[in-house]
């Protein structure tokens, strides 16, 4: 799915302002302009689109999780791993960290977007790339998730 209507969704989803969407690329040391995010939000038929890297989209969702979570303890002698290239597994693995997601929560999300999913198949998109079970999330899948979302994040009170 291409980055700029993850963040786009992510933004309708979660009604975020300008400056929420500003203050949460800083959460990640990331500093962009107005203009500039503007410009990432656009549809790509639009005059002045960007595209959405996806340094900068995992930029993005890493200071979502530190938005919603809060920062993350330094712990001695902890040592980050190098991030695989972010796919469509990656951004829901982070949108899963980010909302404290538990399997039965991801499948009641797609629920909501009426899509069925087993959670055989939920598992196989959050297992390393060499396992056998391993499955690469489509599209469709994250499409519907970030519908979902959008429903459980603006459902009325």
């Amino acid at each position: 799915m291409i980055n700029n209507d993850v963040l786009r969704r992510l933004r309708y989803a979660l009604d975020f302002s300008d400056a929420k969407m500003l203050e949460i690329f800083a959460l990640n040391d990331v500093t962009i302009s107005r203009d500039d995010l503007l410009n990432l939000l656009k549809k790509d038929t639009e005059e002045g689109y960007v595209e959405l890297d996806n340094k900068l989209m995992a930029a993005f969702l890493d200071g979502l999780v530190t938005y919603k979570r809060g920062p993350l303890e330094n712990r001695p002698g902890f040592v980050k791993k190098p991030e695989p290239p972010l796919s469509n597994n990656g951004i829901l693995k982070k949108l899963r960290i980010a909302f404290n997601f538990r399997e039965e929560d991801m499948l009641e999300t797609l629920k909501l977007a009426d899509f069925e999913l087993s959670k055989g198949e939920l598992s196989a998109f959050f297992r390393q790339k060499g396992h056998k079970n391993y499955r690469e999330c489509g599209d469709q899948i994250l499409r519907n998730f970030l519908q979902g979302l959008t429903v459980y994040c603006r459902k009325p009170i």
